[in-house]
This record gives structure tokens, C-alpha cells and sequence, in this order.
């Protein structure tokens, strides 16, 4: 294991749709954490065109993404880690298609240290971000 990188989370998958919970620490975000917890808490991913389409674009955003590679991969679910520039710092995304609701629930987590310094928020906001300017 390396110690900057961390050792791959076994909590992750999303088993019935549902992402792990945040840690108590600040560096963790999720959109299905409680939207009074203003530390944690993420709006999901909104999309208003066919939900394979959203998801298709959604997977291609983040296969795409520089220092990214996607680890795991079913029909409504997505994990990718990324990995910091200079230190090497690896961060886990998880996406979960909701197509009922529309939505894609996303958890970004840092799985070393305290503080991220709102990376895993940015990262989600760039995300949306790029789904909203891709038509989605």
C-alpha cells in the first residue's frame, strides 16, 4: 500500500443504490448526505434528457478527466479515482444513476488526511459544471 495514495476503500459500491457515508472528517462529500449538513452535503447531478444519455455523457466527462481512471463500473454505477498533481493523494468518485428521479448521486472522498481543501466539492461542481455546458 502506498501511504500518500491509500488503501482502496472496501465500503464502496453503492449497494442498493446507496453511497457510503461521509466520514466526520472535511473531506468527504456526497449528495446523499443530509442537506442540513453543509460540510458534506452535495446537490446530486440533475440531468433533463434521457437518463443513458446523461450517464453515457457522465462516463465520458469522467474517463476524460486528467489523472482519473475509472476502477469499477456496473449499469447504474461508476468509481473513479483520482489522482493529486504533486503529492499523489488519491480520491475516490462514486456515481449512482437515479433515472426514476433523474438524478445522478455522486460521493467524492479524500482517503487520507483531515482537510481536502474542498477538492472533492470543486470536483463535483466541475463536473456539473461541464454536464450543464455538454447539454445534459
Amino acid at each position: 500500500m502506498d501511504l500518500i495514495a491509500g488503501r482502496r476503500p472496501a465500503h464502496l459500491g453503492a449497494p442498493g443504490g446507496r453511497l457510503a457515508p461521509c466520514p466526520a472528517t472535511p473531506n468527504c462529500v456526497s449528495s446523499q448526505a443530509a442537506a442540513t449538513d453543509a460540510t458534506h452535503y452535495v446537490a446530486p447531478l440533475a440531468f433533463t434528457i434521457d437518463p443513458r444519455l446523461a450517464w453515457e455523457q457522465l462516463r465520458e466527462l469522467v474517463a476524460t478527466a486528467e489523472r482519473a481512471s475509472i476502477v469499477a463500473e456496473r449499469e447504474n454505477y461508476l468509481h473513479a479515482e483520482f489522482r493529486s498533481r504533486l503529492i499523489g493523494f488519491v480520491d475516490d468518485l462514486e456515481c449512482v444513476l437515479d433515472a426514476g428521479a433523474r438524478v445522478i448521486h455522486v460521493r467524492s472522498a479524500s482517503r487520507v488526511g483531515y482537510s481536502d481543501l474542498g477538492v472533492n466539492r470543486a470536483r463535483v461542481e466541475a463536473l456539473r459544471a461541464r454536464l450543464r455546458d455538454a447539454g445534459v
